[in-house]
């Protein structure tokens, strides 16, 4: 069973500071996550957009995970739970670009 705060990258949405904001109503945390995705991003992230359930839980989404992450586009789209699920996720290249940053996204994935 695919774990549920697991979100389509392979991303740990149980450690994600959106979503611990969100949970226990932390501005100040909205405030810090914000910055720090602002300068991360080259973005401007507001504290308001830091509201988040989780990717693959029904709920509010960040504007990124909710409308514009191509990762979730493509899971979602393809009918899947997570990229572990698909048969291109050795050699995708958006998925690549996330484990750059967080090289436990395949773990994630495959320890599902």
């Amino acid at each position: 069973m695919v774990k549920e705060l697991l979100g389509c990258c392979g991303l740990d949405c149980e450690k994600c500071d959106a979503r611990l904001a969100t949970l226990n109503n932390d501005d100040e945390l909205r405030r810090k996550t914000a910055e720090l995705w602002s300068k991360l991003n080259s973005a401007d992230i507001t504290p308001e957009m830091i509201n988040c359930t989780g990717c693959r839980l029904d709920g509010v989404k960040t504007p990124f995970c909710g409308f514009i992450c191509p990762i979730r586009k493509c899971v979602m789209g393809k009918g899947l739970a997570t990229c572990a699920d698909c048969t291109d996720v050795y050699e995708c290249a958006t998925l690549g670009t996330i484990m750059e940053n967080n090289p436990d996204v395949m773990k994630n994935l495959t320890e599902q």
